[in-house]
Order: structure tokens, then sequence, then C-alpha cells
């Protein structure tokens, strides 16, 4: 059985791989890598179109406003 932490490999363009490494440098310190920054956005993705909406502590959702902020979506 597979656990929540196994990681697969995903490929993806050098072009998009270097604005994403750029993103991070510029997050100052909100990502701690490439790999971070990717998971972080993927999910959100999925969240919006499979999940039914969640209510957030008022700490989480300055958090994710926070992340949003620093990928430029606020």
């Amino acid at each position: 059985m597979r656990r929540l932490t196994d990681k697969v490999p995903v490929q993806i363009s050098r072009k998009l791989y270097n604005k994403i490494k750029n993103r991070v440098e510029l997050s100052q310190g909100e990502f701690k890598n490439i790999e971070e920054y990717i998971e972080f956005v993927l999910s959100e993705v999925v969240k919006e179109e499979g999940e039914p909406e969640q209510v957030y502590t008022p700490q989480k959702e300055e958090e994710i406003k926070k992340r949003l902020r620093s990928l430029g979506y606020l």
C-alpha cells in the first residue's frame, strides 16, 4: 500500500522550471524549494476542482492568503 508521503517523479520543461525557481527565490523563504512550491500550487488547483469548500481558521486563512500573494494571485 502506498503512503501519502510517497513521491513520484514528474518532468517539466526547463523554461517552466526556471520560472518556478525564480518565484521560489522571490518568495522570501515562503517555499523551501521548487518541489514544495509545485506541490502547493497543484494541491490548490486540485482542491478547487474536486473538494467541497472548507472553513478555515483565521490563522490558516491568513497563511493561505500569504502564500497566494507570494505567488502573485492576490
